[in-house]
């Protein structure tokens, strides 16, 4: 194969520098234009003090998480706690409308003492046991991290701990003094995607250079990867490679350090939970002289697929309208989660625990207790330490979100109800389907006023990785456009995982365009039902949402009124190169292949901007610390924008990481800045 070696003339490439001074004075430049032009009105205070009033209200629910000791912990940010307290309590307390938390840690307190600018990324607790964890802190939102062992009891970080500097990491406890860590150690133990490729079995008390290595990775892949299950009876530890975005190749490691193959298709995704190992394809997978299509979900026992068995049992099989969102484990239970024409069912597999010869045996099922049919409802948690339980959320584009405990096979409890942050009285929801350019049914949410014709409208979506759009309710979009009159629409575009991995596959590689047909088939869906018009008709994306606003704007600017990209993927000659970029190429291709770049340069928004076509005032939003997509992007984009003579408005949050805010009073200016643009040039009155 011939492989380009020259890259492509770009005048803009000085400004992938990320802080070099002269990409920084632009960014600055840019800023102070896009401020003074957006943000000077007594219009954009208000709304960006709405947006603050709603992300930091009170009465928001302490979404919880359970982590084996039958406590519920939590990770709280609001006005007083900008950087947020992680906190724990007890289920009776937990009911109280106002609950007694025990602060575990304060990261506020803790940034003024260290200097330094720290994001909360998580926490693994230490399992059995749960008196010690392993603590992630980001600088400034960043996907790197560090990572510090921190005592539960003494509520301190434990000095000459388990410890890892900066850097994309991974790291899993296997016990009291030991952990399984894969992070950078200098030149050769990262992947071209710039994730760690070894995996260490890290000993109390020694240095990790010295740490025994129990699994290479090769420099190609994405990374590789370990996790440990401490289930008493079941523990045992996993390796593995992940080749590319979709594909990964997995052992179990035994206590000898041998590894054994779990042999499954590489793009297949699964879990062992005690005797089960479950198998969801992504491909179809014929064995034993059956073939299991894409999308199923099947059942084997775990010692017997190991030692070469295949009887599996289906637990799902899809069809052209429904397709398995995820599942999760109980104890003893299977929580199917599937999409009907991308409306939430949430049902229960009781597996026969006996099984004749140790078959897979029979699997009851019911619906799941608690999931109203007519809001959108997901598995919060569940702890198969612990027992049965389950925590869910429902929720609606207009409807707040509740939140339920319920037990399998016992009652169901509401624990708390989060507020209306917006009066929804005179809105409706309703889903449409548009017709793609090559027939295929598009889905479509739209909430507004029904009989506010030829209104501003939001058009959102993001088709890729197959991520499903699923409803839920956003102060945010509610307080800051649909109170003000607007509508809003949630484009269920090919690429997307809401109808499987077929519907993931329709838009894969050179197919890409599918997704922006869709998307452009449900703008024009809009504008034929008369429900806005190409003017007032405005769209948002981020991320691959940000490469789809991309496309837009430059294939498609008839169809919009104003276009705004969040942390965009915009040069696709050079994305592969840049920080995450690599790991991707299963997605949309490798640029270095002519074949592929013969059709990433068909779409790429930075190689196709046309001086001479008009386009509709453009917002672009990045971060200077994502470490994810380069702020590059969406530099470079502007820059040959301003060049060719289009509207364009940008702004660079210093920090924020891919989220492009690190707090909410960052998250609040950006959503402001946001909807005051879209508001503006859509002809939003007052």
């Amino acid at each position: 194969m011939t492989r380009l070696i020259d890259e492509d003339d770009d005048p803009y490439r000085w400004l992938e520098d990320l802080d070099g001074p002269d990409a920084a004075g632009w960014v600055r430049d840019r800023n102070a234009e896009t401020m003074a032009a957006l943000t000077g009105g007594d219009r954009f205070a208000a709304l960006r003090a709405e947006i603050r009033e709603v992300l930091d209200a009170d009465d928001r629910i302490p979404y919880p998480g359970w982590r084996g000791d039958r406590l519920y912990y939590n990770f709280w940010i609001d006005a007083a706690h900008p950087r947020g307290v992680w906190q724990r309590t007890t289920l009776d307390e937990y009911r109280r409308p106002e609950p007694q938390w025990d602060i575990l840690l304060d990261v506020d307190a803790l940034a003024a003492q260290e200097g330094e600018n720290w994001v909360w990324q998580g926490a693994t607790v230490l399992r059995p046991g749960h008196d010690r964890c392993l603590v992630s802190l980001s600088r400034g939102g960043s996907d790197a991290t560090v990572v510090r062992e921190f005592d539960l009891v003494r509520r301190a970080f434990v000095a000459d701990g388990f410890t890892l500097a900066e850097a994309k990491s991974a790291v899993c406890w296997i016990d009291a003094d030991h952990v399984l860590a894969a992070t950078d150690v200098g030149p050769g133990s990262l992947t071209t995607s710039g994730y760690p490729r070894v995996i260490r079995r890290w000993q109390r008390g020694t240095p990790l250079a010295s740490a025994e290595v129990v699994f290479e990775g090769e420099q190609d892949d994405v990374s590789a990867y370990a996790s440990h299950d401490h289930t008493p009876g079941y523990e045992r530890t996993f390796v593995g490679r992940r080749l590319d975005f979709f594909r990964s190749e997995a052992y179990l490691l035994t206590p000898a350090a041998e590894r054994v193959r779990i042999d499954v298709p590489s793009d297949a995704h699964w879990d062992a939970h005690r005797e089960w190992l479950v198998i969801g394809l992504r491909s179809a997978w014929t064995i034993e002289g059956v073939t299991h299509p894409a999308g199923a979900l099947l059942a084997a026992r775990f010692d017997a697929f190991l030692a070469g068995e295949r009887e599996l049992t289906t637990l799902f099989t899809p069809d052209e309208r429904t397709a398995l969102s995820y599942h999760a484990w109980t104890r003893n239970h299977l929580i199917l989660a599937t999409l009907a024409d991308v409306r939430s069912r949430l049902e229960m597999l009781i597996p026969d625990p006996v099984g004749a010869c140790g078959s897979p045996g029979r699997w009851r099922r019911e619906p799941l207790a608690g999931a109203p049919e007519s809001e959108h409802s997901r598995v919060v948690d569940t702890d198969p330490d612990v027992g049965d339980a389950y925590l869910l959320a429902s929720e609606g584009f207009r409807q707040p979100a509740t939140l339920r405990l319920g037990q399998v096979g016992g009652p169901v409890e509401t624990l708390k109800r989060a507020p209306a942050f917006f009066d929804a009285s005179g809105l409706t929801e309703r889903q449409f389907f548009a017709t793609s350019a090559d027939g295929t049914r598009v889905p479509y949410f739209l909430v507004g006023d029904p009989g506010a014709a030829g209104g501003p409208t939001l058009l959102t979506g993001y088709g890729g990785f197959e991520v499903p759009e699923l409803p839920h309710y956003s102060g945010v979009t509610g307080r800051g456009w649909l109170a003000r009159g607007g509508s809003y629409a949630v484009a269920n575009i090919r690429g997307g995982g809401e109808y499987g991995p077929a519907w993931h596959r329709a838009a894969l590689r050179e197919n890409r365009p599918r997704a922006y047909e869709d998307f452009a088939a449900v703008a024009a869906d809009l504008v034929t039902r008369g429900i806005t018009t190409p003017a007032r008709l405005g769209m948002e994306g981020g991320s691959n949402g940000g490469l789809l606003a991309g496309v837009m704007l430059t294939r498609y600017p008839e169809l919009f009124g104003a276009v705004v990209a969040h942390v965009p993927l915009l040069d696709m000659r050079r994305y592969h190169r840049l920080l995450a970029g690599a790991s991707w190429m299963a997605e949309y291709g490798d640029p270095d292949d002519p074949a592929d770049w013969a059709y990433l340069r068909e779409y790429s928004p930075y190689h196709n901007v046309d001086g001479d076509r008009p386009y509709p005032p453009t917002l672009l939003v990045t971060s200077t610390r994502d470490d994810r997509v380069h702020p590059g992007h969406a530099r470079k984009m502007a820059a040959r924008l301003r060049e060719r003579g289009h509207e364009v408005a940008y702004y660079e949050n210093v920090e924020g990481g891919h989220g492009a805010a690190a707090n909410n009073a960052q998250r609040a200016f950006v959503w402001a800045l946001t909807l005051e643009f879209l508001w503006r040039n859509l002809g939003g009155e007052g």
